[in-house]
């Protein structure tokens, strides 16, 4: 035999190799993102309602300062829901003027003037609450209400 008659079976055999090296290093590909799909946390979800988001803030606190947030919260609910409905019934309010044909500038801006004082009524209650609630936790509530979120580097200590 020749070198000739040799080349052809030796290219049939590598691209036999080839084929099988390429569809095990796809399935290597494909089965790791799989892997990181089904093992990757769920981005967490914003959600408007201040009174889930405070329930998630209490959650860090020590037990006895949550229990104080908590009442507060709930000495104040109807004041606190009042404000956050005229705030979210504000910002509804621009999106529906943004989407009205012919666009009206000015009932733009007048919606957007209206966003920011229900925004200010709104921020004026619940910061209200937070700052009794602050003045009557301990020291290790006030600092967790500091280090919201959780993941949230002290950076006063670096300077």
């Amino acid at each position: 035999m020749t070198t000739a008659q040799y080349a052809p079976a030796i290219t049939r055999g590598s691209s036999r190799w080839l084929l099988l090296g390429s569809l095990a290093l796809n399935l290597f590909f494909v089965g790791v993102a799989l892997a990181m799909a089904i093992r990757a946390p769920a981005p967490p979800a914003w959600d408007r309602n201040v009174f889930v988001r405070v329930e998630h803030i209490a959650d860090t606190l020590p037990p006895a300062d949550a229990d104080q947030l908590r009442g507060q919260i709930n000495a104040n609910r109807q004041l606190i829901d009042d404000t956050q409905r005229q705030y979210h019934s504000a910002q509804d309010q621009i999106h529906e003027t943004l989407r009205h044909e012919p666009f009206d500038v000015e009932a733009m801006r007048a919606a957007m003037a209206k966003t920011r004082a229900a925004r200010q009524a709104f921020d004026q209650v619940i910061q209200g609450v937070f700052a009794f609630s602050a003045s009557q936790m301990s020291p290790a509530g006030r600092s967790a209400l500091a280090d919201w979120p959780p993941s949230r580097k002290d950076t006063s200590a670096r300077q």
